[in-house]
């Protein structure tokens, strides 16, 4: 299992969210670059990088920190990255300074031909990050509630081609109310591309129960208030799930 720490970049600041709320941004740091190094330095094998800011506007919005950090952890680790990537040229530019893996999220559920387009130029690094409440995938930042089932949809993006599904229950996301097992699993059971578990993850706990369905296509747990605040020691999580179960390739 994969512990990914997450970067949620707004106005140049690494921050936390509660539930997508922009108002209630908690800020961790002012400097996102010495954040990666940290991360690195405690022992992750990849980073999970939001531009909150291109989430709700549509467009890149933090590119200068993203250059920033991708410079600061050089070949070390693969970074992914999602916050409103909607065109090719976007993913090739991100792509051209280093990312490993762009996540698309809203372009995906509302222009699908899209994401299949994305697919074909830019095979084996693309991702797809669903992000749902009650099943029901969200998009524009969580600011809007589809009608579209989360599984059906990632059955669907799974024939087109993505590398992997990140899932976030956006009613746990930064709420430290531990991680939504069951509806992960659900998600994951049927499909045959990794899930990598997102939203609500607070302890080792979490980390244990997470562990235990890794059989089920959950190769990886991004975490972000959790390690910030103190309730989960990122490098024990890592040490505990590497402990439980082998590590997957990166």
């Amino acid at each position: 299992m994969l512990i990914i720490p997450a970067i949620d970049l707004k106005d140049g600041q690494c921050v936390r969210l509660k539930q997508g709320e922009m108002e209630g941004a908690t800020v961790f740091s002012d400097d996102p670059a010495a954040m990666a190094q940290h991360w690195l330095a405690q022992g992750a094998r990849r980073l999970h990088l939001v531009d909150l800011n291109g989430a709700f506007a549509g467009k890149p919005k933090n590119e200068e920190a993203i250059r920033a950090i991708v410079k600061a952890v050089g070949d070390d680790v693969p970074v992914q990255l999602g916050g409103g990537i909607r065109d090719l040229d976007t993913i090739e530019r991100y792509l051209d300074i280093g990312i490993s893996y762009v996540i698309i999220g809203t372009a995906a559920v509302k222009v699908p031909g899209f994401l299949h387009e994305a697919c074909d130029a830019f095979p084996g690094h693309v991702m797809v990050g669903l992000d749902a409440k009650g099943g029901k995938v969200a998009v524009d930042g969580w600011s809007k509630l589809t009608g579209h089932e989360v599984c059906d949809l990632a059955k669907r993006f799974e024939g087109y081609g993505v590398e992997a599904i990140i899932y976030t229950d956006i009613g746990r996301d930064g709420m430290l109310s531990g991680v939504n097992i069951e509806a992960t699993v659900e998600l994951a059971r049927p499909l045959h591309i990794p899930v990598i578990a997102s939203g609500g993850i607070t302890n080792l706990d979490d980390m244990r129960r997470l562990c235990e369905v890794e059989s089920e296509g959950i190769m990886g747990a991004i975490t972000g208030r959790a390690i910030y605040e103190g309730t989960l020691d990122f490098r024990v999580a890592q040490s505990l799930a590497d402990e439980l179960s082998p590590p997957l390739p990166i």
